[in-house]
């Protein structure tokens, strides 16, 4: 609940609000660690929402406010993070994009956006930013490693440090768009899908009734935020269970990151489990080999008890181990359905991989003709 300074309470509205009250409720518990140099950092939900708090000040300073929107540039880590909630905190939007996208046509969309506030993981991102030619009022970055700033462009942590005591009121904001995603349409043209606070608190509240999710949950964040099933299954559920969140040290690492974490709850899409299954076929006996025919064997799914205490010590334990599942109990699929062969092989594993829908509804803005993507989303869908 959020209490007023009448004494009264009410449920959250927005996901400040829940991040707020979970800083209160648990002030001193983790909140979200990543992996930096081999070493797990860690951020309490008290140090979150100072810190959210903080950009917040340091955007309002800067003119952000109302219905201003954010330009989220990287891949998953905690500052991307705390920026998207910082201008949430406002009253505005995050615009999340993957820079995994081609960049051409990723640069032919932002100069059709043109931002204002731009959050950019580093060097590679703001080169992108530079080279479709914008002047955005501010364009922070976390990761300044060969970065040499030029005017508008400012680090996370000097940004960060210099909010000074600014505390920006947290506006009721139910119905206010949380997130925004962009594609090229069939046309073309861009197009827009919206989030708002109410549906991802909807969404995210059904999935933590419906899959039981509490604070004790490990999630990772192993994909990029530039979907909505992840806004939708995995970052509103973290503030409303207030489970800890972690992030991988990089994209390159994340299989790695996962096998040591086993995490409990992984909400993943149709490439991620088609990626891991593919990893595993790679790897497996020939077929027709004696190793073979025993994961075969452990594998097909029939009962007998022999077959379940035997298969499960020998082949499905050890596959779970390598894959990260060790003690996954919570495996969501959002999106598209799986392939039968890679749902066959994850139950036989005993891992039943649970589908939720990702309902987008996309739609061209409406006030100017849009300009051409060029090859935005060229490549297809995003990586897992």
């Amino acid at each position: 609940m959020v209490r007023f300074a009448d004494g009264g309470e009410r449920v959250p509205a927005s996901l400040p609000e829940w991040l707020q009250w979970q800083a209160r409720r648990q002030g001193e518990g983790i909140a979200l660690r990543h992996k930096r140099l081999g070493i797990w950092q860690a951020r309490s939900w008290a140090q979150v929402d100072a810190e959210v708090r903080g950009l917040a000040g340091a955007l309002q300073v800067r003119g952000f406010a109302g219905d201003a929107q954010l330009v989220v540039l990287s891949r998953p880590r905690p500052e991307a993070l705390l920026a998207a909630l910082a201008a949430q905190w406002l009253g505005g939007s995050a615009a999340l994009l993957d820079p995994l996208e081609p960049a051409a046509g990723q640069q032919e969309l932002l100069r059709g956006l043109q931002p204002d506030f731009v959050f950019a993981e580093g060097l590679e991102e703001l080169e992108r930013l530079r080279g479709a030619g914008l002047a955005p009022r501010l364009a922070f970055y976390a990761d300044a490693r060969g970065v040499k700033a030029q005017a508008g462009e400012q680090d996370y942590a000097r940004l960060l440090a210099g909010s000074g005591a600014v505390q920006p009121e947290l506006p009721a904001q139910t119905g206010r768009c949380a997130f925004a995603f962009y594609r090229r349409g069939a046309d073309g043209r861009r197009e827009r899908q919206q989030i708002s606070h109410g549906e991802l608190l909807r969404e995210g509240r059904r999935l933590v009734q419906a899959e039981q999710l509490g604070a004790h949950e490990e999630a990772l964040a192993a994909r990029a935020f530039a979907a909505g099933g992840q806004a939708r299954y995995l970052l509103a559920p973290w503030l409303i269970a207030g489970f800890r969140l972690n992030f991988p040290e990089s994209l390159a690492t994340r299989d790695n990151d996962r096998r040591e974490l086993g995490p409990t709850l992984v909400a993943g899409t149709r490439e991620t489990y088609g990626r891991l299954y593919a990893q595993v076929q790679a790897r497996l006996p020939p077929p027709g080999s004696a190793q073979r025919r025993l994961v075969d064997w452990a594998l097909a799914r029939r009962p007998g008890l022999l077959r379940q205490v035997l298969g499960d010590w020998l082949v499905r334990r050890p596959l779970r181990d390598v894959l990260g599942f060790s003690r996954t109990r919570a495996p969501l699929l959002v999106g598209e359905p799986l392939p039968q062969e890679v749902q066959a092989f994850f139950a036989g594993l005993g891992i039943a991989v649970r589908a939720w829908p990702d309902p987008a509804e996309w739609h061209s803005p409406p006030a100017h003709p849009a300009p051409l993507v060029g090859d935005w989303l060229a490549d297809g869908s995003q990586p897992a």
